[in-house]
C-alpha cells in the first residue's frame, strides 16, 4: 500500500527485493526514490541503513535531484560484511513548509506576526524533542524563539535570526517528521573489499618452470614447485590475485593438439578445460603438477607474498572423466546413443562433455558443492567460474547461497561473455564479479558509454572486472597497435574500474593471432606448454612489467581508484582522447582526486584541449590547481580548460592527482 507520503521506484532493488543489491564494506552506494505529495507543502526524506545484527544506523538525509523531477538520493556506506537492509523514510516537513512561506510573506508584509507565531511554535516543538545532552542546541533555539517574539526589532532582522546557519543546522539534524511513511526494508549484501577491487594475474602452472630439451625438443611440464618461483615476480608487479586455469587431470580421449587441432602428438598436454582422466576428476590434481601437499605449499607461498589464489571452476568433463562412468545420467545422450560433446557452432569441443543439470539436479548439486568445499579446505577463497551462462541460474543461486551461508568471504568471478540479461542475472543471484565487454570497447564514445553503464546503471547487479586479454581473447587492437596499444589498454583498465586483470604474456607484448580475423593466439597456451624468457625480456627492455607495476602502485595509493561508482566523464576536443576522473572522500583533510587522460590512438600523437567539469572535482569553475603526473613525475597548473599532448610512442596517458590549489 502507498504511504501517506508516496515513496516509489526505490533503487537499488534487485528482482523486486528477492535478491540483494551489490554492496562492499567501505564503499558508499546510492539509494534513490521518487518521493512527492499532494499540494504545496514541503517534505523530507532520509535513508536508514540497518546492519546485519539489526541495528539501525544514523539516518542520512536525501537530497532532491534536479533531474528527474521529484527524485531523491542519499549515499550510505556499510561498515561490516553481511546482509544489510535499508529503508526510505519520507515525511511532511512543517519547518521547510514554514520557511518557504515566511521568506515570501514576511518581506511582503503579509501575515507577519502570524508567521512568526507559527515559526515559534515549530521551534518549541523541536526544542522539546531534543535529547538532554543537546544543551548547546537548546540554547540556540531559545535565542531564535526569543527573536521571533521580539516585536521591537524589524521583521527582516527577526526572520534572519530564525534562518541563521546555526539554527538551520539544528533543524536539519532534528527534523519534525509528520505523516511519516516508511518504504522497505530492501536487501543489500556487503562483501569483503576484494570483491570490489583487486589486480588479477593469470598464468598456467604447467608453463612456469617448464624445460625444453634442446636436442629432442621434448618439453617437461612445470610444477607447483617451479611455478612458485614465479610468484615473487607477480607480487612485485603489485597484483593481488593469482588466477590458475584448471589444475586437474586432463582427458586423453579426443585430446586436442596445438592450436585446437584434432591430431595431437603423443606428448601434447591437451586443454586444462578438458577435465578428467583415469587419474581423477575435479577433486584431483594433474600428476605432472604435483600433489595436494605441493598445492598447499604453493597457496601458502602466495599468501606470504600478499597474493590470493583463485582457481578455475569449470563444470564440464572430458570423455574419460570418472563421472562419465559413475554418473552417465549427468550428461546428454544423443539419438545414436553417444554422449553429446560441447558445441558453440561453428566451434566444436570434442574433448569436452557439458553437464546436463536436468537429469539429476540434486546429485549434481551435491557433487559440485563437495568439490568446491574441498578446494576451499585447501586455501582457495576465490573461484573463477568458466561459462556459468551455460548452466541454470537456479543452480548458481543455490550453490552461491550455500557457500555464503558458511563462508561469506569466498568469492566467485563469472566468466560469461553473453547477453546482458544473463550477465546481470548471474550477478543478481550471487556472483561477486563479472567479466565484461571491455575488450571490445575501443572507440571513445563506446568506452564512455560503457564506463557509465558499469559504474551507475548495472553497478547494483554486477561488479566489472576489466581483463585486458585472456587465453581466448586477443583483440585486433592489440594485434596491430604495437607496444603503445598494450600501454593504452592497461592504463584504461587499471584506472577506470576497481578490478582489472592480465593474462601472462601481456607484458611481453604477445600479439600474433592464429589467423587474420581471429581473436585466438597463435600457438595458444590453452593447448600447449609455453616457455617464456621473462628475465631476458626485462634485461633487454622489452617488457611492460615496470609499467604494470607502476599502474598497480598508483591503484594501491589512491582510494578513488578502488571505488566503482565515482567516475565522471569529461570532454576533450579530439575524439581520440578520453578524459575521466575519480574522486573519493578520504578524511577531513580533503578528497582523493585522480584525473586520467588517454590517447586512444596507438599510432599517432594527439594534441587537444580537455574541458573539466569542475564541480564534479569539488572545485569552483574559476579555480586553478596543481596536478602531478603519477607516470612521468611532472607537475602542471590546471583549470577548467587544459592543453594536452600525448605521444603514444613515449607515454599515451596522463594519470594526474590533484595536489593543491595553485
Amino acid at each position: 500500500m502507498v504511504g501517506r507520503i508516496p515513496v516509489m521506484d526505490v533503487q537499488p532493488v534487485v528482482d523486486l527485493g528477492r535478491q540483494s543489491a551489490k554492496a562492499t564494506v567501505g564503499e558508499p552506494f546510492p539509494v534513490s526514490a521518487t518521493i512527492f505529495r499532494e499540494g504545496h507543502d514541503k517534505l523530507g526524506a532520509e535513508v536508514v541503513l540497518v546492519s546485519p545484527d539489526g541495528i539501525k544506523q544514523a539516518p542520512v538525509r536525501m537530497e532532491r535531484l534536479v533531474d528527474p523531477v521529484d527524485r531523491h538520493r542519499a549515499w550510505v556506506t556499510p561498515t561490516t560484511t553481511g546482509a544489510w537492509t535499508f529503508e526510505v523514510h519520507a515525511w511532511s516537513d512543517p519547518i521547510a513548509t514554514w520557511v518557504h512561506a515566511a521568506e515570501i510573506k514576511i518581506p511582503a508584509g503579509i501575515d507577519v506576526e502570524l508567521m512568526f507565531t507559527e515559526g515559534r511554535l515549530l521551534l518549541e516543538q523541536v526544542r522539546a524533542s531534543l535529547p538532554k545532552k543537546a544543551r548547546a542546541e537548546a540554547k540556540v533555539l531559545a535565542g531564535a524563539i526569543e527573536a521571533a517574539d521580539d516585536t521591537t526589532r524589524p521583521a527582516e532582522a527577526r526572520l534572519a535570526q530564525l534562518l541563521a546557519d546555526d539554527v538551520g543546522a539544528i533543524l536539519a539534524s532534528y527534523p519534525l517528521r509528520e505523516l511519516l511513511s516508511v518504504s522497505g526494508p530492501y536487501p543489500a549484501y556487503a562483501d569483503r573489499e576484494r570483491a570490489l577491487h583487486g589486480s588479477w594475474y593469470e598464468f598456467f602452472p604447467r608453463s612456469e618452470g617448464a624445460v625444453q630439451d634442446p636436442t629432442t625438443g621434448a618439453i617437461t611440464s612445470g610444477t607447483f614447485a617451479t611455478a612458485a618461483q614465479r610468484l615473487d615476480a607477480v607480487a612485485a608487479m603489485g597484483f593481488d590475485v593469482l588466477y590458475l586455469p584448471p589444475i586437474h587431470p586432463i582427458g586423453e580421449v579426443n585430446r586436442k593438439g596445438p592450436n585446437n587441432t584434432l591430431t595431437p602428438g603423443p606428448t601434447d598436454p591437451g586443454s586444462p578445460w578438458a577435465i578428467g582422466s583415469k587419474d581423477g576428476g575435479h577433486d584431483a590434481i594433474h600428476p605432472e603438477l604435483g600433489t595436494f601437499e605441493d598445492f598447499d605449499a604453493f597457496v601458502a607461498r602466495a599468501g606470504e607474498l600478499g597474493l590470493e589464489v583463485a582457481l578455475d571452476l569449470a563444470l564440464q568433463a572430458a570423455p574419460d572423466h570418472p563421472w562419465v562412468t559413475t554418473n552417465p545420467e549427468w550428461f546428454t545422450t544423443r539419438a545414436d546413443g553417444t554422449i553429446a560433446y560441447a558445441e558453440n557452432p561453428p566451434k566444436k569441443y570434442q574433448d569436452i562433455y557439458p553437464v546436463n543439470f536436468d537429469n539429476d539436479p540434486r546429485g549434481i548439486c551435491r557433487e559440485v558443492l563437495r568439490v568446491v568445499r574441498l578446494w576451499m579446505s585447501h586455501g582457495v577463497r576465490i573461484f573463477r567460474v568458466d561459462n556459468p551462462h551455460t548452466k541454470p541460474l537456479q543452480f548458481w543461486e543455490w550453490l552461491l547461497a550455500e557457500v555464503r551461508r558458511t563462508d561469506p568471504d569466498v568469492l566467485f568471478l563469472s566468466e560469461a561473455f553473453t547477453k546482458p540479461p544473463m550477465m546481470h542475472g548471474l550477478g543478481s543471484v550471487g556472483f561477486h564479479q563479472s567479466y565484461t565487454y571491455f575488450t571490445w570497447r575501443t572507440a571513445r564514445w563506446e568506452i564512455e558509454d560503457y564506463l557509465r553503464e558499469v559504474s551507475s546503471e548495472s553497478d547494483h547487479l554486477m561488479r566489472p572486472n576489466f581483463f585486458v586479454n585472456t587465453p581466448d581473447i586477443l583483440h585486433e587492437f592489440l594485434q596491430y597497435g604495437g607496444p603503445a596499444a598494450f600501454k593504452i589498454r592497461a592504463a584504461l583498465a587499471a584506472m577506470s574500474v576497481p578490478s582489472w586483470g592480465v593474462y601472462a604474456g601481456y607484458e611481453l607484448f604477445e600479439h600474433v593471432a592464429l589467423k587474420p580475423g581471429s581473436e585466438e593466439y597463435l600457438d595458444t597456451e590453452k593447448f600447449q606448454i609455453r616457455i617464456r624468457d621473462w628475465e631476458g625480456a626485462e634485461a633487454a627492455g622489452r617488457s611492460l612489467a615496470p609499467y604494470l607495476t607502476r599502474l598497480n602502485e598508483i591503484r594501491r595509493s589512491h582510494v578513488a581508484l578502488q571505488r566503482l561508482r565515482n567516475i565522471t566523464i569529461h570532454h576533450a576536443d579530439d575524439e581520440n582522447v578520453l578524459v575521466f576522473s575519480k574522486r573519493a572522500a578520504v578524511s577531513e583533510a580533503g578528497d582523493d582526486i585522480v584525473i586520467v587522460v588517454i590517447n586512444l590512438d596507438p599510432h599517432g600523437t594527439r594534441e587537444t584541449t580537455v574541458h573539466l567539469d569542475m564541480p564534479a572535482l569539488g572545485l569552483e569553475w574559476s579555480d586553478s590547481f596543481v596536478v602531478h603526473d603519477e607516470i612521468t613525475g611532472a607537475d602542471w597548473t590546471w583549470g577548467e580548460h587544459d592543453y594536452v599532448r600525448l605521444d603514444p610512442g613515449h607515454e599515451p596517458a596522463h594519470v594526474l592527482t590533484v595536489r593543491s590549489p595553485a
